[in-house]
């Protein structure tokens, strides 16, 4: 038997296994899995420290980043826990003139098994935004964590089986993307993927093959607007988190930056010297540490010499700085908008700044990418910030800081164009993993009835000009 043969059984297998237990969890009152869910949650903060080990291990990012990523995790499977009873309530709706005689609502049933397939650069914050919320819908969970990250996968199913060994809820299956080609094709009843474009549009076609809905986040190219009236310092040292933050290995960092042209260079010669100071390594305490995958230094690099020889300027660092599996922090200006550093998701620590005529170019600008997945704006004046955010095609913009919204678990996560479609996180990432279902019942029987095969010919007279009385005037 072929190695993808024996995969999809091994898949399968543990679908079968999910499928079981899928109708156990989504029998028990909502309260009973809330309060499964938060002892999970209990369970994974309790032992913080030995799951960023863990991140860390795998992934080479500092403690602190690890850290991080698992308390906005738990955050986040704390609010799915909470809410969802409240969220996904049956709800009554109003029937309508024509159907006045009918009472109607709206409730919402899980899917049955969710098959996750998640990120390396993320491994718990990310997937755990589909998990949790699948879980907390009612669904069964297999989770095929990145080939990078095994670990991670295998650590969370751990703690979940520990308390509850006789119902394998939330699986881990392990593997490459032959595994995850596997699980879409293993009869799950929905999939959320976080990855590449390129990837999610293979994911989808093999989908397509059962119809299986997916929920999809494929990266993104997000910019950052400093207008001239923004805090220099604070958008500097923001710039500097959203971009250098693990290693800029982030689906929603900043890669890009758009700058009014009277600020251009003050802000410039800020944001470099912040950067200068700036120096990634392998121990606990770094800045950030090394690229995730073999692949990325080349990637990085080859973004990098595109901007220059196009004309870019190198203002900190250049195309030495990579130094596998490190990347030294890397800052370009005047860069031309049809470079690669610029149209194509770098995924490294390197910052593209470009001088506009206003904001409104820098709007412009930051929506001619085929990504959408988020933004920051940096204004003094909050309705000028917000009203730039409304211009922004992205799925999240924070206002005077860079990845605010991360840290709100009321808050949907999600993109347009290549950045994918679908949320996760808040009510809308519950409802994601939830099938809507319509219910109507009948109060008293209709005086005048025209759902019928043959109606009265007084009936449907009444029932015209009751229709032209309301529609036609």
């Amino acid at each position: 038997m072929s190695s993808s043969l024996v995969e999809l059984t091994a898949v399968e297998a543990a679908v079968l296994r999910a499928r079981e237990a899928a109708l156990w969890w989504a029998g028990l009152p909502a309260g009973h899995r809330r309060r499964h869910l938060l002892a999970f949650k209990a369970l994974v903060a309790g032992r913080i420290g030995e799951l960023a080990e863990c991140i860390r291990a795998e992934t080479g990012k500092p403690v602190a980043g690890a850290q991080l990523e698992v308390m906005l995790a738990v955050e986040h499977l704390d609010w799915a826990a909470r809410n969802a009873r409240r969220v996904l309530r049956r709800r009554s709706v109003r029937s309508g003139i024509l159907a006045f005689n009918q009472a109607a609502a709206v409730e919402y049933v899980p899917y049955g098994v969710v098959g996750v397939i998640g990120p390396w650069n993320y491994p718990v914050y990310t997937p755990m935004g589909s998990i949790a919320h699948a879980l907390a819908a009612g669904n069964a969970v297999v989770f095929k964590p990145s080939e990078y990250t095994p670990g991670v996968g295998v650590w969370l199913a751990t703690c979940w089986a520990e308390l509850f060994p006789d119902n394998p809820v939330l699986q881990v299956v392990a593997g490459d993307g032959t595994v995850g080609a596997a699980l879409c094709r293993a009869a799950v009843d929905k999939i959320a993927f976080t990855g590449s474009a390129a990837t999610a549009r293979a994911v989808m076609a093999a989908c397509a093959e059962r119809l299986t809905p997916v929920v999809i986040e494929g990266g993104g190219k997000d910019a950052l607007i400093v207008t001239a009236d923004a805090d220099l310092e604070a958008a500097a040292r923001a710039a500097v988190f959203g971009g250098l933050g693990n290693a800029g290995q982030t689906c929603a960092g900043v890669e890009r930056i758009y700058v009014e042209r009277p600020v251009f260079d003050p802000f410039v010669a800020r944001l470099a010297e912040l950067m200068r100071e700036v120096e990634p390594g392998d121990g606990p305490d770094a800045p950030y540490g090394p690229m995730g995958t073999p692949a990325q230094p080349a990637i990085v690099q080859r973004h990098i010499g595109d901007a220059i020889e196009r004309g870019g300027r190198a203002v900190v660092g250049g195309v030495d700085s990579v130094r596998a599996p490190f990347v030294e922090p890397v800052l370009l200006a005047d860069v031309p908008e049809d470079s690669a550093a610029v149209t194509e998701e770098t995924f490294g620590p390197v910052m593209v700044v470009n001088p506009v005529a206003d904001a409104e170019e820098a709007v412009r600008r930051a929506n001619a990418t085929a990504y959408g997945l988020s933004g920051s704006i940096f204004s003094r004046s909050r309705r000028r910030g917000l009203a730039l955010a409304g211009g922004l095609r992205a799925g999240a913009v924070s206002v005077n800081s860079v990845l605010g919204y991360a840290g709100v678990p009321a808050l949907p996560f999600g993109g347009v164009g290549d950045s994918g479609f679908g949320r996760v996180h808040g009510a809308d990432g519950l409802r994601e993993f939830s099938r809507p279902r319509s219910v109507t019942w009948q109060r008293f029987r209709a005086p005048i009835d025209v759902m019928t095969l043959q109606p009265q010919p007084s009936a449907l007279r009444l029932a015209l000009r009751m229709f032209a009385w309301r529609h036609g005037r």
